[in-house]
């Protein structure tokens, strides 16, 4: 059996979900196959799925939304991404296809979540299982005008499928499909290396993760510095100047690009960052408080903030508290209101799979 992964190349998100769930599927059938079709870079899916064989095909499927940052969308530069897709796609799909088809296997379409796995399915004449918290018609119908007919071409899209596996946090979704929803999505944290297990053991004060996403945004190295009783781990960027601007203060300590953001939750009491599905999955499933920065002009965001206030600990900031360093880190969490959500999400994922399959 091949399982053709079609993966947003949106971020890091949507790729550390399906990680989980490609784990929990290999451990199922370890004899299947697996084929992730993104964009995203190799190093970062061949961490999440450390363990897991998988083929890369370095293909994108969607634009998502282009931003400048982890906070700034950019509205034009998107418009400009998806009229370029638009006409790339049907040729890439029809490349596709006669790729699948040489492999002479059973094959099943799994997406996230990309409207123009639809079409590859359906050329393929194979089942199609979509899984997500939202669509990219349900991030761009709000912006309105030249994204209007975006919007409507991936609902359509959308509309064609075997069953939607509904993530948390997720937007309507109204597709018109058999659904079923999910418990969080979550990878388990794996051992760190010795020394900086003993170094974040051994630390006296408050441990906390700072996460942006691949983007990243830049913060005033002296905000840290308001807060010298705490240790803020950060994944090691690209260059230092994306996270940080001036020298690097002495309580801010990057993770090895080896490790990744989940592996070293376990030693920290909170978590600094933008709203983000895995993000809050991650944090939540180890229990750790989200501090997270409110985000304007990303539909998802919304439910993501509701979701986060309905079932997590967390304390919510405004973008100029994260600018000014008042990051609330010595208050107390606000409770959630509602009961936890399930943690089982990419066990259940992976095997509503294999139930479909058989």
């Amino acid at each position: 059996m091949l399982i053709y992964l079609c993966l947003s190349s949106h971020g890091y998100g949507h790729a550390a979900r399906q990680a989980a769930v490609l784990i929990e599927l290999h451990r199922l059938q370890p004899q299947w196959r697996f084929v992730v079709s993104t964009d995203v870079d190799f190093q970062f899916l061949n961490l999440a799925l450390q363990g897991v064989p998988f083929e890369h095909r370095k293909l994108r499927w969607d634009v998502g939304m282009v931003q400048a940052n982890a906070l700034a969308i950019d509205q034009m530069a998107t418009l400009k991404a998806l009229q370029e897709l638009e006409q790339h796609i049907p040729a890439q799909i029809a490349a596709e296809v006669s790729w699948i088809q040489s492999q002479q296997m059973s094959v099943l379409v799994l997406a996230d979540i990309p409207p123009a796995a639809a079409e590859l399915a359906d050329q393929l004449g194979v089942p199609l299982v979509w899984m997500g918290n939202f669509g990219w018609d349900e991030i761009y119908a709000p912006l309105g005008d030249s994204f209007l007919t975006h919007a409507e071409a991936a609902s359509a899209e959308y509309s064609r499928g075997q069953k939607l596996l509904r993530c948390p946090f997720s937007l309507a979704m109204d597709w018109g499909l058999p659904e079923q929803s999910l418990g969080i999505t979550a990878s388990s944290p794996r051992s760190l290396p010795l020394g900086l297990q003993q170094r974040l053991e051994s630390f006296q004060g408050p441990i906390v993760m700072v996460g942006f996403g691949g983007l990243g945004l830049a913060l005033d190295s002296e905000l840290f510095q308001r807060w010298p009783d705490h240790l803020f781990l950060m994944p090691k960027p690209r260059s230092v100047d994306t996270f940080l601007r001036r020298q690097s203060p002495d309580n801010v300590l990057y993770l090895p690009r080896s490790i990744r953001v989940v592996d070293a939750l376990p030693y920290c009491s909170r978590h600094l960052g933008k709203p983000g599905y895995s993000s809050f999955c991650e944090a939540i499933s180890l229990g750790v408080g989200l501090h997270v920065v409110l985000r304007e002009g990303f539909a998802e965001s919304v439910a993501l903030i509701n979701g986060l206030q309905s079932h997590a600990a967390h304390r919510l900031l405004e973008r100029e508290a994260l600018e000014l360093g008042e990051w609330d880190l010595d208050q107390p969490l606000i409770p959630a209101s509602q009961q936890p959500l399930a943690v089982d999400g990419s066990v259940e994922a992976a095997s509503a799979v294999v139930e479909l399959v058989s």
